[in-house]
């Protein structure tokens, strides 16, 4: 499967944090999508000492894989989109 629209344009930590949290924002429900939140925000804290640049380019392709993965299982809304602004 694709990844969501704006996937492309992510190549910072900074970037990916700002578009998952996008994507939150897309998930169906206030619960679903504060408990995703909460889960970014640790996951970003835990690997925010990483400076591997190959690492981290692999943090942000996974990263990206379980966002479009999370979307399609919770049936985010048709036309939704997690793009950078």
């Amino acid at each position: 499967m694709a990844p969501l629209p704006g996937a492309e344009l992510v190549q910072k930590p900074l970037q990916l944090y700002r578009y998952l949290l996008r994507c939150c924002r897309q998930l169906p429900t206030k619960g679903i999508q504060q408990h995703y939140k909460h889960a970014l925000r640790q996951s970003f804290r835990v690997h925010s000492d990483e400076d591997n640049p190959e690492r981290i380019q692999q943090i942000i392709k996974r990263a990206i894989e379980d966002a479009d993965w999370i979307m399609n299982k919770v049936g985010a809304p048709p036309g939704s989109a997690c793009e950078l602004g």
